[in-house]
């Protein structure tokens, strides 16, 4: 699927970085090595080397991986890619000063145990910043997200207190806000997210 939809013309979801990523991206230390999990076509990776940071994009698909450094490209800059798959995809131990997850969604199973891996992945202080749809989308008119059949991939706020286990949360809410991003997220959304910091040792 993601290999159809990055291979059409264009940036399925546009060149420019996701607002809330934009918005927080200063939780970052300078300099710090960050990993965009689900990074699609890169526009969140390649926004944030341009700002300095080390980052690696990891995705599923092998077309939004070479679109991601065709963009950093671009922009001169690098981004580092690994092609993998999130169910299975290790992020070690204390290796990240920050991880991105920007509507990776993915079942629970497998969500649970990423989001697992994420905690133990990051560095003591390192920080989690997340965007996702929540249920409550469905009720609203914005286009994007996941099919309405597939309720379990989305994600509450509950739910992330719980899956992130380990991390302390300077902001968690859900809440509707308008996408503006490419052609497949578009108009009044439900959204939760989520800044969160693994305690210094």
């Amino acid at each position: 699927m993601w290999d159809d939809r990055y291979g059409e013309e264009g940036y399925a979801y546009g060149k420019g970085p996701n607002d809330f990523i934009r918005d927080q991206a200063h939780a970052f230390t300078p300099g710090a090595r960050i990993l965009c999990l689900a990074s699609g076509e890169g526009r969140n990776a390649v926004y944030l080397a341009t700002r300095g940071y080390r980052v690696t994009a990891v995705d599923l698909s092998v077309v939004g991986l070479e679109k991601t450094r065709l963009l950093a490209s671009e922009n001169g800059v690098e981004v580092h890619t690994i092609h993998a798959d999130l169910a299975s995809f290790d992020l070690g131990e204390a290796i990240w000063d920050g991880v991105t997850s920007v509507f990776a969604h993915v079942p629970p199973a497998v969500r649970s145990a990423l989001h697992a891996r994420v905690v133990r992945g990051l560095k003591p202080g390192g920080i989690l910043l997340l965007e996702a749809y929540t249920p409550a989308h469905l009720d609203l008119p914005g286009r994007g997200g996941p099919p309405p059949h597939a309720t379990q991939v989305f994600m509450t706020a509950e739910g992330l207190e719980q899956e992130l286990a380990g991390l302390s949360f300077d902001l968690i809410r859900e809440t509707q806000r308008t996408l503006r991003e490419g052609r497949y997220h578009e108009g009044l959304s439900g959204v939760v997210q989520v800044v969160a910091r693994k305690p210094m040792q």
